[in-house]
């Protein structure tokens, strides 16, 4: 896990000191993850909430570009960031009961 975190640090300086080759810094045309967002809105499941943030009580929409679709019953879930699906992945069907459950609280809470 350290790992990771050492990684996307690095890659959080690298952006900043990163330029495409007219010399411009790549942040400022959007950066390469622009690309990677999908071209037509996706639909995940929790109203493409982050599975992790809602179980911890947040609503953090995700815009899908990271994903996992279950293998037990082919539901997509959207995160908001590569360590959120990272320790999600550590025990998704967990994570999913987690999910669920403040899923139905808030649901309920509305009405």
């Amino acid at each position: 896990m350290r790992c990771l975190v050492a990684c996307a640090l690095l890659l959080m300086n690298a952006q900043g000191n990163c330029a495409t080759s007219g010399g411009t810094p790549a942040h400022v045309e959007g950066g390469i993850w622009k690309a990677a967002v999908p071209a037509h809105g996706m639909h995940g499941e929790f109203n493409n909430l982050d599975p992790l943030g809602l179980a911890a009580g947040a609503q953090i929409v995700a815009d899908c570009s990271l994903n996992w679709v279950s293998p037990d019953d082919g539901k997509l879930y959207c995160f908001a960031s590569g360590t959120s699906l990272g320790y999600f992945l550590q025990s998704p069907n967990t994570r999913i009961r987690d999910a669920q459950a403040a899923w139905t609280s808030l649901q309920e809470a509305r009405h």
